[in-house]
């Protein structure tokens, strides 16, 4: 027992940096089976990727004339797998949710490590307003490890730090979406040569869940494009337009390189930015996720986008008791519990959630996130094993033989150990 227990403290010696605080890379006991990180060792290169002459929104709304055009430029982490024998551990240094206050995160990667060889499929992760581009870096760590290419880029005028007017952000995001698939396609050296971008997919949480059905093929209502109040909703010079449904233009964004899209506690449905009609394009597998207290986006009207986008099979997976937070911010960082006198309050609650632990909805996220894209961009049919299941996690049942193997009365959360599945229900709907 004594040497397994100095195994396992140098297991964690070498998961994180020494004295390292706030761990992006917590994997709980008791999670779900394909939560824990992969075979890979984990690489993470910062890059900028400039869409060159994009329309300036915020400026739009103050000129006449001509559209004004500026350059849009986004910094992004890129996640990957690493060349064998790479060490890992890094610090990321950001700032919390009042846009001020230095945070320092550490996780598994290796910051500028060589990639190890092949190719790998691409899933872009994209924050909510306002967020960063490490909100959500725990998954991106994860994916790495099991075999993806995994990126999250910084929206401009949705962080921390330049919040802007909303309507850019409503035109901005499924455009940023688009422009990082093809930047990353096209992207040169070492990283670039292991991209499968052929092979993509999509995780948005909250205005990035907003992008992604309208990436994904989800246009705009005639609501969202002619509405005249409240004004933050209202883009400048009909911007909005180019994602109505059935326009040219929303037609052209779709990228049939992405292949499955995960969409966290998606804002839009609940101000009527889409209606039936124009959820009913989106044609892509999708997995929606939610927390079924969520009064940001609405869980009511969450489930008005799972039944009403009727072009795809797609899943509802519900956290009971959940609140906007559910599954896609990585923990609150030990500073976040502290006042900021730029927010009157401590940054904590941007990041946590009233009921759950947040390290156990990263880790349900993290375990669903890869069986959904093992499915769709790897193949993996065998995955599919993992969302057969009953609907509520309380109606399986524990039953297994003298042998230890699961007998017929068996009906619990696959990959879900003895008493952990609680809270959660997976709803199933089928194209029509």
């Amino acid at each position: 027992m004594k040497h397994m227990l100095l195994s396992l403290a140098s297991v964690t010696a070498l998961a994180s940096p020494a004295g390292a605080e706030n761990p992006i890379d917590r994997i709980r006991p008791d999670a779900p089976a394909l939560s824990a990180y992969g075979t890979h060792p984990v690489g993470v290169v910062t890059r900028s990727f400039t869409d060159v002459g994009r329309a300036a929104v915020i400026t739009a709304q103050d000129v006449e004339g001509e559209l004004p055009r500026s350059d849009r430029t986004l910094t992004t982490e890129i996640w990957y797998p690493a060349a064998g024998g790479t060490t890992p551990g890094t610090t990321y240094e950001t700032v919390l949710r009042d846009g001020e206050t230095p945070v320092s995160l550490s996780g598994r990667a290796s910051r500028d490590a060589a990639p190890a060889s092949g190719s790998f499929p691409l899933v872009l992760i994209s924050h909510g307003y306002p967020g960063n581009r490490f909100l959500m870096s725990h998954l991106g760590e994860n994916l790495a490890s099991k075999g993806y290419v995994a990126v999250s880029t910084d929206h401009p005028d949705s962080t921390y730090q330049d919040m802007a007017l909303f309507a850019s952000t409503l035109v901005n995001r499924p455009l940023d979406q688009a422009f990082l698939f093809d930047a990353l396609s096209e992207m040169e050296g070492e990283i670039g040569a292991i991209i499968d971008a052929e092979n993509a997919g999509l995780v948005g949480y909250s205005m990035g869940g907003y992008g992604a059905l309208i990436f994904g093929g989800a246009g705009l209502s005639d609501t969202a494009v002619t509405r005249e109040e409240p004004a933050a909703y209202v883009a400048p010079r009909d911007l909005l337009d180019q994602h109505a449904a059935g326009s040219d233009s929303h037609a052209g964004l779709i990228d049939p390189r992405v292949k499955a899209v995960i969409a966290i506690g998606p804002w839009g449905r609940n101000r009527d930015f889409w209606d039936a009609e124009g959820l009913a394009g989106f044609e892509k597998p999708l997995l929606l996720v939610a927390g079924d207290q969520d009064d940001v986006s609405g869980y009511e009207h969450i489930r008005e986008i799972f039944e009403e986008t009727t072009g795809t099979d797609r899943y509802l997976l519900s956290f009971a008791g959940a609140n906007h937070n559910a599954a896609a911010p990585m923990p609150a960082p030990d500073n976040s519990w502290e006042v900021s006198e730029a927010l009157g309050g401590p940054p904590f609650n941007h990041y946590a959630d009233a009921v759950w632990d947040t390290t156990r909805m990263n880790n349900v996220l993290q375990h669903f996130s890869t069986a959904w894209f093992d499915q769709h961009l790897k193949g993996e049919e065998n995955a599919g094993r993992f969302f057969d299941l009953v609907e509520t996690a309380e109606d399986g049942v524990w039953s297994m033989t003298d042998a230890g193997e699961p007998s017929e009365e068996h009906t619990y959360w696959t990959g879900f150990p003895e008493r952990t599945a609680k809270g959660l229900r997976l709803e199933f709907r089928s194209a029509e």
